[in-house]
């Protein structure tokens, strides 16, 4: 596992292009599988619901954009990092379907970005206080890793 992108061994060796467009549909399989009524409750105590991962999908891909966007705007930005646990504290209430909606929308408004931006923008480098010096390509393709984590997730979920 890499100290840069802590979810580059969830990466399965398909072009990180072909994970991120993807994903939205996916999910949506796995909320369809797993059902509106069983998508609030959380499989253990102390683990998010199905929902409560797809507003963090959502949350993450609102912070990716903004770190995208920071990484090709700025020279050498510094990264706010988050507290995942406490950006969940404001998940409660919110559907499996709308959290998809926003994901959706920001995922599309990101691979657009990303069209426009690669390969030139692939090196651009960018400094995450807890990881250390990264590029433009290492975010993209953490975005990914961390998409294949959750969708494992969510497909666990949707199995059982």
């Amino acid at each position: 596992m890499s100290d840069l992108n802590p979810y580059d061994k969830f990466l399965d060796g398909r072009p990180l292009e072909t994970i991120l467009r993807a994903t939205p549909a996916e999910i949506s399989s796995y909320l369809d599988a797993i059902g509106v009524e069983k998508s609030t409750l959380p499989p253990a105590p102390g683990k998010w619901s199905p929902a409560e991962i797809v507003a963090h999908l959502a949350d993450c891909e609102l912070v990716f954009a903004f770190r995208l966007r920071q990484t090709l705007a700025e020279d050498s930005p510094v990264l706010q990092p988050i507290d995942q646990e406490k950006w969940a504290a404001t998940y409660a209430g919110i559907a499996a379907a709308e959290a998809l909606s926003v994901f959706s929308a920001m995922r599309n408004w990101n691979l657009r970005l990303f069209s426009t931006a690669l390969p030139a923008a692939a090196n651009r480098p960018v400094t995450h206080p807890e990881r250390g010096t990264m590029t433009f390509q290492t975010i993209v393709e953490t975005m990914a890793g961390h998409d294949l984590n959750h969708l494992a997730q969510l497909k666990r979920l949707a199995a059982s």
